[in-house]
């Protein structure tokens, strides 16, 4: 017997015991149970052997078969044709010679497979040795020393492709041969025990350590691309969509609000920053990204992409197209996709593309860098990537509103986990498809797959694939039935600030109300503002989404004259109807007990010429104005102050009446309180109003007379004027223009009550009357002196009382 047992251990002299032969001839099945073998990284409890053709074969995956993969070992074998295999127990310590002989064997050998194998005059030839070293394992070989001229060639083979070959002369295998079988496996590729095996294509480098284990070590940082040379260069990626923010390391921040936040911070390049600002769409818990801001501080410029594919610089608005132009250095085109924008600067470029729903953010440079805002790597508090020069006033302000029964959850997550299956699993190894799922589902769960929301997700992480990885996902829209050319949302339709581009039909974009907006005016079941009264004038403003809400299309409709039709202002998208003094536009001007009416109807225009059907909703929206008739009162103030003036308070409309007393028929001359007023002295006193519409309102003298109390009501009265004339029994009463206009003129000799040297108080009973036919004029006679009665239905109820006072 050649007493080898790994060369003695590399002349250790080892003792041990042996286990019980297994015998074999030509071939056979090994068991090794007692002593496993782990051969390049996979551990095997049984071998195959066999002799053909000079040629030993020990396999672990069955007996060897040409053309079929398999791990094996092969041996020039000379004569052989036979053997058997001991097992040999004794445990060889680390930092032994043969630890010595193989300085990449690091664990304790346990046992030893012995197999001798010999001719057919049971002549021993060869031995061949399978030493288990834990998670390692050594292959020792010896020839006969008879054999000095038998060269072995062996080759150690995994998945039939050749790890180690190597010819050992016969003086070498005569003293015995040993060599390491250890190693590591990964993905079909064995690697040796403690190596390193790098891939300057992929610039990943396999690290094989002495357990057997390998590592895969990028050799680019988590924001750098492999240039397929060797060499990194700064590549990362960040996505917007919807209210999440994907960071360049796959994280997902949501945005729970309506406030502009720094995307991409000015540390890529100096002096440049990327913002995006959120808006709330159907529901007012749920925000989206709105706009992209781009931001240079030199020169202090911002360039806005908008929805709609609308780029305004500050206040300007751009008109942007297929062929780039540069504008402060910012390379600025459109196409379907969206809006392109590209800033190259010191090797860095950040390039950016904004379709109205989804922000994909692109950065490429010459080295790795930090990154700062939301789409950077840091764990910076929301709050403090706040752009306070792009948030409204409230904008932190969050919601609640009750979830919506409609949506299932189940079946949402179903559908956003379609990123993980194919076709889109083509792009799974080159973007991490989790952070995509997360913010589809955490979107979809909560808001209405309206919009094209549902395809949304999808389509921000197919193009995020394209653009950072330059993968196409093949057919993807044939499996998800989105639209098989997507295109950017609502381009070249511009919504106000106070609405969206979203789809009333499917296919159908119009400018929505967002719900903020729209709550306080449904929830007080109005179109838009109050009525706004001023002076000779009315309108009203409505906002158009809320009328296309409820479809009522505002080209349709006018007011009681069909030309007085609405006008839009283009930037808000109000809708106003108006009407004034000078166009009436049909209004119908009505008087109650308290109130003079002017009222007009927001109507739609008659159809009846277009067809037999139509489908514009029938309207029909009252709006008025009115002018109060004034309250009465008893102001007891004495001729001393110059005028009685009090403002009358018409609802929305206001105006004042004014009494004045004068010495003289022109009028130069106020009694002031200075002036001395003799008995019977004429005085011409004059009533004022001003606010009043004169083409369709006068003012009506019904009485005035005089008291010696500041009670209207006192029990001594004198009249001058009764039924709008003056008293015929007092020849010194004249009265002018009562009722032509909006002001009247009367005169009298002043007089004091007999017997009495107290105050004489002046009051006069006012009234409006609406015009018709100069009807609301009184008309005397010398004899009768009567008044010509207004119609009924214009005839004031509550007239008003002015007063003022005299001493003598």
């Amino acid at each position: 017997m050649i007493c080898f047992l790994l060369y003695l251990a590399a002349l250790g002299l080892l003792g041990g015991t042996a286990a019980t032969n297994q015998i074999f001839t030509s071939s056979g099945e090994m068991d090794i149970t007692s002593c496993p073998i782990t051969y390049y990284g996979q551990k095997y409890d049984k071998v195959y052997v066999a002799f053909e053709s000079n040629t030993f074969s020990l396999c672990f995956n069955g007996s060897y078969q040409t053309g079929i993969k398999n791990d094996c070992i092969f041996m020039s074998g000379g004569t052989a044709d036979r053997g058997g295999l001991s097992v040999f127990t004794k445990e060889i310590p680390a930092g032994s010679g043969v630890h010595r002989l193989l300085p990449n064997l690091s664990n304790a050998g346990k046992c030893i497979n012995i197999i001798p194998l010999k001719d057919s005059q049971q002549s021993e030839i060869q031995q061949v040795e399978l030493g288990n070293f834990g998670s390692q394992a050594i292959l020792a070989i010896r020839t006969h020393s008879g054999y000095t001229n038998l060269d072995v060639e062996a080759d150690a083979q995994v998945g039939g492709v050749s790890v180690f070959k190597q010819t050992y002369q016969a003086a070498e295998t005569n003293v015995g041969v040993i060599t390491d079988v250890s190693g590591c496996r990964l993905a079909g590729v064995v690697y040796k025990t403690n190596t390193t095996v790098s891939d300057l294509t992929t610039c990943t480098s396999v690290m094989c350590d002495f357990s057997g284990v390998a590592t895969v070590v990028n050799d680019c940082g988590p924001m750098e691309q492999c240039q397929g040379d060797g060499s990194c260069v700064f590549k990362t990626m960040c996505t917007v969509t919807g209210s999440a923010v994907i960071n360049i390391v796959g994280r997902v921040e949501s945005v729970p609000d309506r406030c502009g936040y720094t995307l991409v911070g000015p540390s890529v390049i100096p002096g440049f920053k990327v913002l995006g600002v959120f808006q709330e769409r159907r529901r007012k818990d749920v925000s989206f990204l709105e706009r992209v801001i781009l931001q240079l501080d030199s020169p202090n410029v911002q360039i806005s992409l908008e929805q709609g594919g609308r780029v305004q610089l500050d206040e300007k608005l751009l008109k942007v197209n297929g062929s780039a132009q540069v504008v402060h250095g910012v390379e600025l085109s459109r196409d379907h996709r969206g809006v392109t924008a590209q800033l190259s600067k010191s090797q860095y470029t950040i390039h950016v593309l904004f379709d109205g729903n989804t922000a994909l953010i692109h950065m490429t440079g010459p080295s790795e860098t930090a990154v700062q805002g939301l789409c950077g790597n840091s764990n910076t508090p929301l709050v403090q990537e706040k752009a306070a020069e792009h948030s409204a006033p409230g904008c932190g302000m969050e919601y609640a509103e009750a979830a919506d029964s409609n949506i299932n959850c189940n079946h949402t997550t179903d559908w956003c986990n379609l990123l993980k299956e194919a076709p889109f699993s083509a792009c799974n190894e080159h973007i991490d498809p989790e952070p995509y799922m997360a913010a589809c589902t955490h979107t979809l769960c909560k808001y209405p797959a309206v919009d094209g929301l549902k395809c949304q997700f999808l389509e921000a992480y197919v193009k995020a694939c394209s653009l950072h990885s330059n993968v196409t996902v093949e057919r993807w829209t044939t499996k998800t039935s989105c639209p098989a050319v997507p295109r950017a949302s609502c381009q070249d339709r511009f919504c106000s600030d106070n609405e969206f581009c979203g789809e009333r039909q499917v296919g159908y974009p119009h400018c929505l109300c967002r719900a903020i907006f729209a709550s306080k005016y449904k929830s007080a079941n109005a179109y838009g503002e109050p009525t706004e009264c001023t002076k000779k004038s009315a309108s009203v403003t409505m906002a158009n989404c809320l009328l296309e809400d409820k479809s009522i299309d505002y080209s349709f409709l006018h007011l009681n004259d069909e030309a007085c039709k609405a006008e839009m202002d283009e930037l808000t998208h109000m809708v106003t109807f108006k009407f004034n003094s000078s166009n009436t536009c049909g209004t119908v001007v009505m008087a109650n007990n308290s109130k003079i009416i002017y009222k007009n109807t927001i109507m739609r225009r008659n159809l009846s010429d277009s067809g037999m059907i139509n489908r514009q909703s029938p309207v029909q929206i009252d709006f008025s104005c009115y002018y109060a008739q004034p309250e009465i009162k008893s102001l007891a103030i004495r001729l001393k102050h110059r005028a009685v003036m009090q403002e009358m308070t018409s609802g929305e409309w206001k105006y004042n009446l004014t009494m004045k007393a004068y010495s003289d028929a022109e009028r130069n001359n106020v009694i002031q309180s200075d002036t001395y007023i003799q008995l019977d002295q004429n005085i011409w006193v004059e009533i004022e109003t001003e606010g009043l519409d004169e083409k369709v309102v006068v003012v009506v003298m019904d009485s005035c007379w005089a008291t010696d109390q500041p009670s209207p009501s006192g029990a001594l009265r004198y009249d001058l004027i009764t039924n709008g004339c003056a008293n015929p029994a007092d020849q010194t009463v004249k009265v002018e223009g009562n009722g032509l206009g909006t002001s009247n003129l009367f005169s009298f000799n002043s007089f004091q009550f007999t017997g009495s040297s107290a105050d004489v108080y002046l009051h006069c009973k006012l009234e409006l009357c609406v015009t018709q036919s100069n009807a609301c004029a009184p008309i005397c006679s010398q004899g009768a002196r009567r008044r010509r009665s207004a119609l009924a239905k214009y005839e004031d109820k509550n007239p008003a009382l002015i007063t003022m006072a005299w001493s003598n």
